[in-house]
């Protein structure tokens, strides 16, 4: 996956479950086709560094950042609910709030299944907007796309229709692509993923 500059970087905080991983996946496809590049805590392996660094380390590197609060199941094991998201929401907002002049320029998109239910559950955020995608990886692509280009207000951004249906393309291709690779689709990492995005974008559209 190429390296870009903190104006091209777009933290993803969201979670990396296999439910999720459809809404993943079309999160960072949609993050590419946009020209920016995704970057999350899955991208670096390094057992001598805590996580919670890392994160912030990354998140330092990002101008954008995208924050999926949408899971608050509790798990089944201990019954208690996942907070890694909204932890990682109010690190990217202390980061803007207190860092120097390239930190304060930050912005970020906000997502959660259903409107107005965060305000059940992280209240501190009213105010925001907050924006739903109802689990549906098609419905958060033009939620991506649009933020972005409100945001760059590039105007060689194709349109979330456009998005979606070359992200179907891909789908079908996936497999293949894998097969060529010596690679599996469920076997797939993030950094694998992003680049076989990459390398098809550049196949098929530019």
């Amino acid at each position: 996956m190429r390296k870009a500059s903190y104006p091209r970087n777009v933290f993803i905080n969201c979670p990396f479950d296999e439910d999720y991983r459809p809404l993943f996946y079309s999160i960072i496809f949609t993050i590419l086709n946009c020209g920016y590049v995704p970057r999350c805590a899955m991208e670096i392996e390094d057992a001598g560094q805590t996580r919670i660094s890392k994160i912030f380390n990354i998140i330092s590197e990002c101008k954008f950042g995208i924050h999926d609060i949408s899971r608050t199941e509790l798990d089944h094991i201990h019954n208690l609910p996942r907070f890694n998201m909204p932890l990682e929401l109010g690190m990217f907002f202390g980061a803007k709030r207190y860092g120097d002049g390239a930190q304060r320029i930050k912005a970020c998109l906000v997502l959660d299944r259903e409107p107005y239910r965060y305000q059940i559950y992280l209240s501190d955020i009213a105010g925001q907007d907050i924006r739903s995608h109802n689990d549906d990886p098609h419905q958060v692509i033009p939620i991506v796309r649009n933020w972005l280009r409100n945001q760059s207000r590039r105007t060689t951004i194709v349109g979330g229709e456009e998005i979606r249906n070359r992200y179907d393309l891909f789908v079908g291709d996936l497999p293949n692509l894998c097969t060529e690779l010596q690679l599996t689709v469920d076997e797939l990492i993030f950094i694998d993923y992003a680049s076989i995005i990459e390398e098809w974008l550049k196949l098929n559209y530019q």
